[in-house]
């Protein structure tokens, strides 16, 4: 199945995919304009023929969910109404931090890596997701 994932912000999404084996996690892109947020992903999911999506939910460290959390499941009620696939949501904890980390060593300006952190944090997400499922 094709999944794309789904690393929600106030001013940025991350977005990531897997192929339809859902071997290969690859970031996709980032959008960065919070007033299309909704059309765009929809946009994106018809034309790369999505068959589910997965949306990172940023529950705080002990398990909770905060204010971001109610945030996100405001946008995914958005998509829900927009979309026909299935929405699955994956607990987000130090995704941003797992891809910083992917990040660290390579040689970018501060603006670049900041560009690309959210992708990776969406492929981060997925593998995630992936990996879950494969262990049920």
């Amino acid at each position: 199945m094709k999944y794309l994932s789904i690393d929600y912000g106030d001013k940025r999404i991350g977005l990531a995919v897997c192929d339809p084996s859902e071997t290969i996690v690859s970031p996709l892109k980032v959008l960065n304009n919070p007033e299309h947020f909704i059309e765009e992903t929809a946009d994106l999911i018809e034309d790369e023929k999505i068959e589910a999506v997965v949306i990172g939910i940023p529950f705080n460290m002990d398990g909770t969910e905060g204010r971001q959390a109610k945030v996100v499941e405001r946008f995914a009620g958005q998509l829900k109404k927009k979309i026909t696939i299935p929405i699955f949501f994956q607990d987000e904890r130090l995704s941003t931090f797992a891809a910083e980390q992917k990040l660290a060593d390579i040689e970018l300006s501060k603006k670049k890596k900041r560009e690309r952190i959210d992708a990776i944090a969406a492929a981060h997400i997925l593998d995630e997701f992936l990996e879950r499922r494969r262990s049920i």
